[in-house]
């Protein structure tokens, strides 16, 4: 009995118990399309914060408070230094030195719970206020889907006017109404809209994108009454080669305006957008970690079932054994055979495995907000090794079994 007969045979004995055979392929069905189905659906959700980010380029920076990633550091059991919050006179300060080698935008985060009220309509107090300059949707890659943008003199003088996003368009006008120059009230102050924003989605349950207003940085400052506010810079080098030249010029720029001493580190924090995207791999890393994890659970289940089919397997052609031991079959042909049979059943459920991951985390992608079909064939490819691996090794004992029973006692079985 050859290679070829064994293949044959495996085949048949698939055909012959096709009932126990889809029932074991479902067991590795239901491992693999988790594992493909979680690694889809995380590679999905990355994808769509990658193209978030894209609009900054790789020739742009932040300018940011430091510390700006939380609460304050412990090293060494003390507690790191505190430095000041960047005032608006210094970013916009910063603004005009910078605006002679490049381009930049100053924003602010005014509040993240306005209600804005317009006649007898009232929105959720769940309202981003946001301030920033003529710059702004430019730099941060958003568009307008209706009206303009601020002017540099309106963003200069503090007018009261404002860009909204779609979902408060829709939310406080009618579907055939033109929200341009017609005004809204949050803050307690009366604004006019100019312009709505392109409808842009976010990620899960929070479309925070879409209820966001954007004011003149002026008038933002102005709401500043305490001087609590968090001003930012984004900075935009002239081309990705000059970006380090470029940041250098601006922590000197910096530097100068905060008055720090040569002996002094930086009171403030640089940051280039390739760093958003690394630390973005680098989390995308651990949920790939943790989906790879629970998946191999799942497969270790399935191999165990597995296992215990084709011991069964062995047992109820234990007579079978007998007569092809007896007809010649050596211990590593009768091995081949169930090995073969095993690897095919977790083939057959890996292919039935890999197309309903796919769908799942497609599906998965598409509910949470990300656009787009992923098919993923690395995790494809991973899968169909991960089969014949397991295959193999719940194969190998129920086939070593086999092999080695004795062929006169497998021919008395009954």
């Amino acid at each position: 009995m050859n290679l070829i007969e064994n293949v044959r045979e495996a085949v048949r004995s698939i055909k012959v118990n096709l009932l126990r055979t889809v029932l074991t392929g479902a067991i590795i069905a239901i491992g693999i399309s988790s594992l493909v189905g979680m690694l889809t659906a995380i590679d999905g959700i990355k994808a769509q914060i990658a193209e978030s980010f894209s609009g900054l380029g790789a020739n742009s920076f932040d300018v940011r408070n430091k510390g700006f990633s939380g609460g304050r550091a412990i090293q060494d059991g003390k507690i790191e230094k505190r430095y000041p919050n960047l005032t608006y006179r210094e970013v916009m300060s910063f603004k005009e030195k910078y605006n002679e080698i490049g381009i930049s935008s100053v924003f602010v985060s005014v509040s993240g719970s306005a209600e804005v009220k317009r006649g007898s309509k009232t929105t959720n107090p769940n309202v981003r206020i946001r301030g920033g300059d003529e710059n702004y949707l430019s730099i941060k890659a958003m568009k307008l889907e209706d009206g303009r943008n601020f002017t540099s003199l309106e963003a200069q003088n503090g007018y009261n006017i404002c860009i909204i996003g779609k979902e408060l368009k829709s939310t406080l006008f009618e579907e055939n109404e033109d929200p341009l120059n017609q005004k809204i009230t949050f803050l307690g102050r009366p604004y006019t809209i100019v312009g709505v924003l392109e409808k842009q989605g976010g990620v899960g349950p929070d479309q925070g994108a879409d209820r966001q207003i954007l004011i003149p940085i002026e008038n933002a400052s102005r709401l500043d009454q305490r001087g609590n506010f968090n001003y930012n810079v984004t900075g935009v080098a002239s081309g990705p080669e000059r970006i380090d030249y470029e940041m250098g010029q601006a922590i000197g720029m910096m530097r100068e305006i905060r008055q720090d001493r040569v002996t002094q580190d930086n009171s403030f924090e640089l940051a280039k957008s390739e760093s958003v995207a690394e630390s973005l791999e680098e989390v995308a890393g651990y949920l790939r970690m943790g989906g790879f994890g629970i998946g191999f659970i799942t497969l270790l289940g399935a191999s165990i079932g597995l296992m215990n089919i084709m011991l069964v397997s062995v047992t109820e052609r234990t007579r079978e054994i007998g007569i092809r031991k007896a007809l010649g079959a050596t211990p590593l042909r009768i091995r081949q055979q169930f090995l073969l049979e095993a690897i095919m059943i977790c083939i057959l459920g890996g292919a039935m495995g890999v197309l309903l991951g796919i769908a799942i985390g497609n599906i998965i992608a598409l509910v949470i907000g990300v656009g787009g079909f992923l098919i993923p064939w690395l995790w494809m490819m991973v899968a169909f090794v991960i089969c014949i691996v397991v295959g193999l090794m719940s194969g190998y004992f129920p086939a070593f079994k086999a092999s080695k029973l004795d062929p006169i006692e497998s021919l008395r079985y009954e």
